[in-house]
């Protein structure tokens, strides 16, 4: 619950003082009200704790007419004094004028105010902005993904054939890639421009300066930086300095870490403290320009490891900006903590304003797995990216006394003797105080008995409490090392720097050990040195955080759309922050994880396509990077989850992303900006464009030209239509179909042959699905149909459930 000091509650106090006076004074006393309600603005407090204030958007869909930013302003003000007591207070009121694509405003109002607003006949949608809603979703990725040296790793992934896309993509050059994040660290090696030409002409942005941060940070690298924060501010009050910069500087690590992934330069000899994952440091497309758009900063005053917030007001400023500055793609690894409706969500509106001016919008699915339906940013017109692992990891196995190995993960750089230690269970060396219940073996502070422990290795559970804090009670009592294991409930290996030496192992090689020491009357174990292997089979392997489907907003569109790389990613970092895996000493690069981490790297790989294909629509980007996705790992066998399981669909969408393919995927599914106008007609939002009427019969979101199929309570049989464009040969070019039958659905394609005379020629097909009676109501059942021609294969996903 918010509470207020005496302090704030008077200061409250003082702004309704005010805003009455306001209303009521005259004549002389108007230069004194107003000259106090300036001074009470500059006040260090959150103007919208008071009279039930907050921000608002206020939506009103496209822009109608050529209108000056000027006059688009002025008539957002007359919107506000049309529920504002005076001129001044609408005009004091107003935090953004949304000028660019986007029509609309964000302002300080009451509920009422925002009701009276959201009923007049322009405005689409008035809602609030919740200052807690949304938050980020936090080298070798790329080889492991076959673009990067030749063939590289990637041929065993089906991935070598047709190589050359950064060769053909001229690494991305001059395409312009922006950032919704948390800042940029300018200094990096990563962001040098060495040998890059002039900023390409279409730019229209600034290098916006501020707290260490001016335009000389700016290069013809990062072309571009804003930052926003009047949203943010208007609900926690002024930003504490000594916590972030208030400018586009990255005071966090996880800005400069998503920009690097996109487009960071070849940076040689990099690597993590200890010497780990050790080589070339590289963005997907290293010669892409970079535009930071700075909108997430610290919940209240607290530092940014202890959370962060980003404003939806802000980041739609942003996204309006960035659709003016003449970005080519946009990467944004933020979401919602719960699903929110189109008219209600600030990244799906400016999303969709930028697919009007063809702009590709990769976004985080989300870090709430592996519970269903919580896949978010599911959009139609956004990619969408699931998190997955590569074939890199830092092996420190567990010798237990029994001539059992178990495989380990750890980053700390600190090693034991190679002999054998005493290994306990931390349950059974507890202090007497401790409460022998679950939270006994979790290592919590001030748990752990150094006369049970001293010299010992410690089997811990992962649960309550932090990781790297674990690995401190073992010092602080005493222990030679420790093993932390994995829960059921967290059974994503997160890899850390511990104090002492340390590995992380899975939930059920946990459950193994605690066995054996439960069994053994002297359990013993070593902990092997940590090192980097490369190539361990099988991968990838799905995160178990990365979010799931079904999509909630949209069932019958499947999301998430892709999975790639977002587990223990090494790339650019913030000096700034204190706080990564290797603890408190500044760093240059860092590993992170997280859907954060997959969603620059198919926005890396959007801008390839982009630089291949200028006149490609953004639909048609998604579409190439879909159909050229993989189901199987580097052995050929089906990718898993992280509990061994075969995961479908709703994990990783059409599959794992295969750069090398992307770029020429032979047939493509377009869709056009009135095309999800329409989408939106059946889903009652379709007013968003004032020069589009919604039909009489709005399109069933099945029915969309999406490069996925997905139908839910199907009672006998659906048929849909799907438009296929030929992007491949320029000769005369037969497709054929395939199909994989969902379990207890029969799917047929008609016609099963399509025939191609030239590029650019467009060939429609249905797709009928009959539900056989075999399956329980509520239960999917996936599938997929793909076109091949011999050279390309266009797979698109099933996902069916019956009724």
């Amino acid at each position: 619950m918010l509470e207020f000091s005496p302090n704030q509650l008077l200061k409250c106090d003082l702004y309704k003082n005010l805003a009455s006076a306001q209303r009521t004074a005259q004549s002389l006393h108007m230069r004194m009200m107003k000259f106090y309600l300036l001074s009470c603005l500059l006040l260090v407090f959150p103007l919208a704790l008071c009279d039930d204030r907050n921000v608002y958007i206020v939506y009103l869909g496209e822009h109608s007419g050529d209108k000056t930013h000027q006059e688009i302003e002025e008539t957002h003000h007359s919107y506000l004094f049309s529920v504002k007591s005076t001129e001044e207070e609408s005009r004091a009121s107003l935090l953004y004028s949304y000028k660019n694509s986007i029509n609309g405003f964000a302002a300080l109002l009451t509920a009422d105010e925002a009701a009276v607003l959201s009923k007049m006949d322009d405005v689409v949608s008035a809602f609030r902005s919740h200052p807690h809603q949304y938050s980020v979703d936090t080298t070798r990725s790329w080889n492991f993904l076959g673009l990067h040296e030749g063939l590289g790793d990637g041929r065993k992934l089906g991935m070598g054939r047709r190589s050359g896309i950064l060769h053909k993509a001229k690494y991305g050059k001059d395409v312009i890639v922006g950032l919704l994040d948390l800042g940029i660290w300018p200094e990096s090696h990563s962001f040098h421009d060495e040998g890059l030409g002039p900023v390409p002409e279409k730019w229209k942005g600034i290098c916006e300066a501020g707290d260490s941060f001016d335009s000389s940070h700016c290069n013809r690298k990062i072309i571009g930086a804003r930052y926003y924060l009047k949203g943010y501010e208007a609900s926690f009050g002024a930003l504490n300095r000594s916590n972030d910069f208030r400018s586009p500087r990255d005071h966090d690590g996880h800005g400069s870490h998503t920009s690097s992934t996109v487009g960071g330069r070849s940076v040689k000899n990099v690597a993590a403290p200890g010497g780990f994952a050790h080589g070339t440091a590289s963005g997907g497309a290293p010669l892409v320009r970079l535009a930071m758009y700075k909108v997430c900063w610290p919940v209240g005053n607290g530092t940014l490891a202890e959370g962060n917030t980003c404003d939806q007001s802000d980041m739609l400023a942003a996204i309006d900006d960035a659709i003016g500055d003449g970005v080519d793609v946009i990467s944004i690894s933020i979401g919602p903590r719960e699903t929110i409706p189109f008219r209600d969500d600030g990244i799906a509106i400016g999303a969709l304003h930028a697919t009007k001016r063809n702009i590709v919008v990769s976004c985080s699915a989300g870090n709430q797995g592996p519970t269903p339906s919580t896949v978010r940013n599911s959009s139609p017109w956004i990619i969408t990216v699931g998190a997955s692992g590569t074939d890199r990891e830092f092996s420190a196995p567990v010798e237990l006394g029994n001539n059992i190995t178990i495989k380990g993960q750890t980053l700390t750089t600190h090693k034991l003797k190679n002999h054998l230690y005493s290994l306990v269970y931390a349950g059974d060396v507890v202090e007497p105080h401790v409460p022998k219940n679950s939270t006994a073996g979790q290592c919590l502070p001030g748990s752990l008995s150094p006369k049970k422990m001293k010299g010992k290795i410690v089997l811990c559970f992962r649960g309550e409490g932090t990781r790297i804090g674990k690995g401190k009670e073992v010092k602080r009592a005493g222990g030679a090392g420790m093993v932390l294991g994995n829960s059921a409930l967290l059974n994503n290996l997160v890899l850390d720097a511990h104090v002492l030496p340390a590995t992380a192992v899975t939930a059920d090689d946990a459950t193994r050990i605690f066995n054996y020491i439960k069994s053994s009357k002297k359990p013993t174990a070593k902990l092997s040195p940590a090192g980097t292997a490369i190539s361990s089979n099988p991968a990838p392997v799905m995160a178990e955080f990365s979010s799931r489907g079904p999509n909630s907003n949209y069932p019958n569109i499947l999301k998430p759309d892709i999975t790639a790389p977002g587990v223990n990613i090494l790339a650019a970092w913030s000096e700034a922050s204190t706080e990564s895996n290797f603890g408190t000493k500044p760093l240059k690069y860092n590993f992170e994880s997280g859907t954060s981490m997959a969603c620059p790297h198919v926005a890396a790989i959007a801008a390839l396509i982009k630089a291949v294909h200028p006149t490609w629509s953004s639909a048609a980007v998604r579409s190439a990077i879909i159909t050229t996705a993989t189901k199987k790992t580097n052995l050929g066998t089906p990718i898993t989850t992280e509990s061994g399981e075969v995961a479908n669909a709703f994990s990783y969408g059409a599959g794992h992303l295969r750069p090398v393919h992307a770029y020429d995927p032979g047939l493509v599914y377009d869709a056009s900006y009135t095309d999800y106008l329409r989408l939106l007609c059946d889903n009652g939002d379709g007013q968003v464009d004032p020069n589009f009427k919604c039909p009489k019969v709005p399109i069933s979101s099945s029915d969309l030209n999406y490069p996925s199929l997905s139908i839910s309570n199907i009672t006998s049989s659906v048929t849909v239509t799907r438009t296929v464009t030929n992007v491949g040969g320029s000769g005369k070019t037969l497709y054929y179909s395939i199909v994989e039958n969902p379990e207890g659905f029969v799917v047929k394609i008609h016609p099963r042959i399509l025939y191609f005379s030239q590029v650019g020629e467009k060939k429609r097909f249905t797709i009928t699905v009959k539900n056989e009676g075999k399956s329980k109501t509520g239960e999917y059942s996936f599938g997929s149909y793909s076109w091949l021609d011999g050279i390309h294969v266009a797979r698109s996903p099933i996902v069916v459930s019956p009724a």
